[in-house]
């Protein structure tokens, strides 16, 4: 904010190095009536506790700004589209003012304002024309003591003045006068000439000015917009590779201190396994040998319903032998996504970041009661060990499996059960090296798809299709950054609304500069 402010103080002052006259004003305003930049001694913002504060035009100190913005409020500010020229009476004196709308690509949509004090340009035209309609009341009297003869050769050359000042009158500034025999109105003459001259190169000038302003201002815009989002995306991307640093503390965290009691449990399971299969050997000894046991332990026997604990106990631990390799598996996986345990930068099998990540989100891919299971299909080519961020790539992987998911699941949302089942959702994962020299690694979903317009925005920070609150914009955008600028590869987008999305990854297998 304080940057903002400095660059607008700059192009204040240099408004007011335009040298308008002490009258005039010239000023920019927003849409919403902030002031930006005015030419006069004001300061575009007010400090309040502290606290730097945009100036509001209807706000201003200076009495043309002040006048000028209350005209613009009564039509709206937002209404002016095209250059506007009014006039104002403002204490006593009468202004002009022009409005000129000023909209960029990037975005910014300014009001430029300039007003004039009428005297400070018409001063002189009106002296002029007041001689000149003296000399012509004046000629007109010696014409008629003259007669006939000589008032054709002196009203033409005054009619000529007088059509010049009229066109003057009416804005059209690069007006000449022909020189004529008679030394008076020759003299006159020259003087309309000069003052049509310097009229004329005085609005001139201005328009240059204001083309020059325009430039100036379009550059400092630029500059300013540029700064303020490399900033926002700077900032965001620290916050999130913060977050995502965290996360995998945790998640490593976590799956290190369940990694052990899950181990432990896992390891004893098979010997309670033998032992329980001895008991059940030397029980069905026991029956052998003494098939007609007391009433006592045949009551027992019944209780405990002996003959179903035979059955099912060798069952049930062969399903908790499942669990536990279960647990083991999406502990090795949480490990792999974090891999907070390895080097930042080193060779890693890619299809094991890939099968982590699917591991993590399996809660969104298998079955619901509203649809069927999201149908995963793999394609692994034949690919070697990859040098790179491992860590970055997998956050990479989450990403951008994530938004197919969404995808998917929002298609579905439109669709019964029955529907689904006939055309299942999927995902297709495709491994493959290109060249011999590139990993190429494509996720594609058979889900809603993305419009034109969206493709050409996907990798912009901040920008998302997602309700407020699912989505911070930033995923795709760090997403596109690791590719491009970590891995030195390519990330793109390939979509047909209605028919599904596909992103495709290339980085190099040998990242040479690390």
């Amino acid at each position: 904010m304080v940057a903002i402010d400095i660059h607008l103080l700059k192009l204040s002052d240099f408004l007011r190095s335009l040298n308008i006259s002490q009258s005039g004003q010239v000023f920019l305003l927003e849409r919403d009536g902030t002031l930006i930049a005015s030419s006069g001694k004001e300061k575009p913002f007010v400090v309040v506790n502290q606290e730097i504060r945009r100036l509001h035009a209807i706000d201003s100190s200076d009495p043309i700004i002040q006048n000028v913005a209350r005209h613009l409020q009564t039509s709206g500010f937002g209404s002016i589209t095209q250059d506007t020229d009014f006039h104002l009476e403002m204490e006593g004196k009468r202004h002009f003012v022009h409005v000129l709308p000023w909209r960029d690509k990037y975005g910014l949509n300014w009001l430029m304002v300039m007003s004039v004090p009428e005297n400070t340009f018409m001063a002189q035209v009106n002296a002029n024309t007041r001689i000149t309609i003296a000399l012509c009341f004046g000629a007109l009297v010696v014409a008629s003591a003259m007669g006939v003869f000589t008032s054709h050769w002196i009203v033409r050359p005054i009619l000529r003045l007088n059509w010049a000042s009229e066109a003057m009158a009416s804005g059209n500034f690069n007006q000449t006068v022909e020189t004529s025999s008679i030394r008076e109105l020759n003299t006159l003459s020259n003087s309309f000439n000069y003052m049509a001259g310097q009229l004329y190169e005085s609005f001139t000038a201005l328009e240059k000015s204001k083309e020059e302003l325009e430039e100036r201002v379009e550059e400092r815009t630029t500059e300013l917009k540029s700064t303020l989002g490399e900033l926002q995306r700077t900032q965001s991307q620290v916050i999130q590779s913060e977050k995502m640093s965290s996360l995998g503390q945790l998640v490593a965290g976590v799956a290190h201190e369940i990694n052990n009691p899950v181990n432990f449990i896992h390891g004893n399971l098979a010997h309670v396994q033998e032992y329980t299969q001895d008991l059940l050997a030397l029980m069905e000894l026991y029956q052998q040998y003494n098939p007609y046991p007391t009433a006592e332990i045949q009551t027992v026997a019944e209780d405990i319903d002996l003959e179903f604990l035979q059955e099912d106990l060798p069952k049930m631990l062969s399903s908790m032998r499942v669990g536990t390799d279960r647990i083991r598996q999406i502990v090795l996986s949480l490990r792999n996504f974090s891999r907070i345990d390895e080097a930042e930068f080193k060779r890693v099998d890619i299809h094991e970041g890939i099968d982590s990540t699917l591991m993590i989100l399996q809660h969104r891919l298998k079955a619901k009661p509203e649809q069927p299971e999201i149908e995963v299909i793999k394609d692994y080519g034949t690919v070697p060990l990859v040098e790179c961020y491992a860590g970055q790539l997998n956050q990479v992987f989450m990403n951008i499996l994530v938004n197919a998911i969404d995808a998917l699941e929002e298609n579905n949302s439109k669709l019964t059960y029955q529907e689904i089942k006939e055309n299942p959702s999927q995902l297709k994962i495709r491994t493959s090296v290109v060249n011999s020299t590139w990993l190429e690694v494509a996720i594609a979903d058979n889900g809603i798809g993305i419009s034109k317009e969206f493709q050409q925005r996907i990798f912009d920070p901040f920008f998302t299709t997602k309700p407020i609150g699912k989505g911070t914009g930033m995923g795709m955008s760090i997403s596109y950054q690791i590719v491009t600028e970590k891995h030195n590869g390519k990330l793109e987008c390939f979509s047909t609304p209605g028919k599904g999305t596909e992103f495709i990854i290339h980085i190099p297998l040998r990242l040479t500069n690390g």
